[in-house]
């Protein structure tokens, strides 16, 4: 099973579990801050190493409506200054080839959104980066069928790659996780993370938004680590019910903190 160096941690068998996890989206500098700090204490807390994740723009929106960020000049600047404040890393989403090199001039990982997992040319634009890339598995896509998209990434230069799992479609608006494609994804030679919280989603289930149901984060997040994922992508807000993006998936701070003593202790339990 091979690792990756994941903004500067060791992730893969034999290595601690890395937490991923921040707002979904950038709401303003106060409360990225205060979420990017909020966010580190509970990871020290339990010991886990961390990469603060927040998007800057969010070009799939159900809606034209909706709130997509602050966009990538002053989204850029916000995390900027979390990175600096807190000495945190940051990963961050890129949708078109183009913004890659200004992305990447601030993040740490760059990750490639599921519903683009298949286009050949940003993932070559990620990998050449010289960034690490987390790459979703599209809903539409086979675990098996990832190999496409890691070999398209190492083709191009990128030795350090993440699979991360979030869910399939399973009929209209709705998704299922199927355990299985975690061990499937890790035996094509990367490690693989488990993003719980958009798993939950209801895609469009909500009218014009995307629903979830949060209370199904827990038990996929400890069945996921049970089967031994390698890093754990979460999204958390301080009030989910006023979250701009993504609330009904999104955990609050004492849901999150609940659920890194359970993945600790499953954690812990499996070594």
């Amino acid at each position: 099973m091979a690792t990756s160096r994941i903004a500067g941690f060791e992730v893969g068998e034999g290595h601690p579990l890395l937490l991923i996890c921040g707002p979904d989206v950038v709401e303003g500098e106060e409360i990225t801050l205060r979420s990017a700090l909020t966010v580190k204490a509970l990871a020290a807390r339990h010991g886990l190493p961390l990469v603060f994740k927040c998007s800057v723009d969010k070009a799939n929106r159900t809606s034209l409506h909706s709130y997509r960020g602050p966009g990538l000049p002053d989204g850029l600047r916000i995390l900027a200054k979390v990175k600096e404040q807190t000495g945190l890393p940051v990963l961050i989403d890129v949708h078109e080839p183009a913004q890659v090199p200004s992305i990447a001039a601030v993040a740490d990982v760059v990750q490639v959104p599921a519903f683009l997992c298949r286009q050949t040319d940003l993932l070559v634009a990620c990998a050449r980066s010289g960034r690490p890339v987390n790459v979703k598995k599209g809903q539409f896509v086979a675990p098996k069928d990832m190999r496409h998209a890691l070999g398209k990434l190492r083709e191009s230069g990128c030795a350090d790659v993440l699979l991360t799992e979030r869910g399939s479609s399973f009929g209209y608006n709705n998704l299922v996780v199927d355990m299985r494609s975690l061990a499937i994804m890790r035996a094509l030679g990367a490690p693989v993370c488990f993003d719980a919280t958009h798993s939950v989603q209801l895609p469009s289930a909500a009218g014009d938004t995307t629903g979830g149901e949060r209370q199904f984060v827990r038990p996929l997040a400890r069945a996921a680590v049970a089967a031994g994922v390698d890093a754990l992508f979460l999204e958390v807000h301080e009030d989910p019910s006023r979250a701009l993006c993504d609330g009904p998936n999104s955990l609050d701070f004492a849901e999150l903190d609940r659920l890194l003593s359970e993945v600790t202790a499953i954690r812990k339990a499996l070594t």
